[in-house]
């Protein structure tokens, strides 16, 4: 097993920013994706937590990501903003669109938000969570580059294609599901490749084209999509709905324009956010059929999306560290050195 390290919060903040402002990313986009990439941390979701620094820091480093870019929030519809990232990475993208999106839902009772030429390597969940934290319901889809192959392919097409939902709850925490198109993450393979770790079978295919459970062949090959056609097509839906509708690139075509650099994608992503006041006034019938639904699940023992994460999170905050791969602390302290 991998050596680790416990590490306290604030030291694991510290690092992320230093990490960040020492690689030329300005303060407000080093807050963005810092409080993002810690979130993930803090909720145990370590393929998308402080592991997401490198990638990110290697994109600004290659000169394809402007880690001081100002994101331009653009009025384009009744429904609809429009923020161009300038190149800049989609968490202070998303903040700077959010206020006017908000308003657009409460307005007219749904409204989208359209993020063009952003890098995106981080989760979608903090973003829909923060529309459950404005009583609204929220969606959140985006490509990224193409490592996944469509069902009955051979060769990568897809991107991971993560699509992320939050239903607001009263009194309690938000239904929020956050998963990839594909049969796991593309992080989790990457950490599976360096700590040496086998991967289920169904889950990747080898260069070849034959299925496989080498890592480290996984990401020389292809990934596998979740539920066999049903993934693909989901995984198509987000190509479309997050690529072409909103004038930016599909998976295929951020990868072309990565340029074998091995950096963050670069392409769009999609908000949606709806407001149940306008679809269905009535609060309490509304309320309490989604809560029966939700028991429904529970009593059969199942468990509600982000259950595990919300444990690890509270975890987390009573034991006041993190526990860290001592390779990848190590890693990180050598961007800043």
């Amino acid at each position: 097993m991998s050596e680790t390290r416990d590490i306290p919060l604030d030291e694991l903040a510290r690092l992320a920013h230093a990490v960040l402002r020492h690689n030329g990313f300005d303060a407000e986009h080093t807050r963005a994706i810092a409080d993002t990439v810690l979130a993930a941390e803090h909720d145990a979701c370590h393929s998308h937590g402080i592991y997401r620094l490198i990638g990110i820091v290697q994109a600004c480093r290659d000169g394809l990501a402007n880690g001081c870019a100002a994101p331009d929030v653009i009025d384009h519809a009744a429904a609809v903003v429009k923020v161009d990232a300038q190149g800049g990475f989609s968490p202070l993208a998303f903040e700077r669109g959010l206020p006017m999106l908000i308003g657009k839902a409460r307005r007219g009772g749904i409204a989208a938000m359209a993020i063009s030429r952003c890098f995106h390597l981080t989760a979608l969940w903090p973003e829909v969570e923060r529309l459950a934290a404005e009583q609204l319901v929220g969606l959140a889809m985006t490509p990224s580059h193409a490592w996944v192959a469509p069902f009955g392919g051979k060769r990568g097409l897809f991107g991971t294609n993560p699509l992320a939902f939050a239903w607001p709850r009263p009194d309690q925490e938000p239904y929020v599901f956050d998963f990839a198109t594909s049969a796991i993450a593309r992080g989790d393979i990457e950490l599976d490749a360096r700590e040496d770790r086998a991967l289920q079978p169904g889950w990747a295919l080898d260069c070849a084209g034959a299925p496989t459970t080498d890592a480290r062949a996984a990401l020389e090959g292809a990934m596998l999509p979740f539920g066999g056609h049903k993934g693909s097509a989901l995984a198509t839906l987000i190509e479309l709905v997050a690529g072409p509708l909103i004038g930016d690139l599909t998976s295929e075509q951020s990868q072309h324009f990565d340029a074998g650099h091995g950096a963050a994608p670069f392409h769009g992503e999609l908000i949606l956010a709806l407001d149940p006041a306008a679809f269905a006034p009535d609060t309490t019938d509304r309320d309490a059929a989604a809560e029966r639904l939700f028991d429904g699940i529970v009593e059969q023992g199942a468990r509600l999306p982000s259950q595990r994460r919300r444990a690890a999170r509270r975890q987390t905050l009573a034991n006041g560290f993190v526990r860290v791969n001592a390779a990848l602390v190590d890693e990180l302290n050598r961007l800043i050195d």
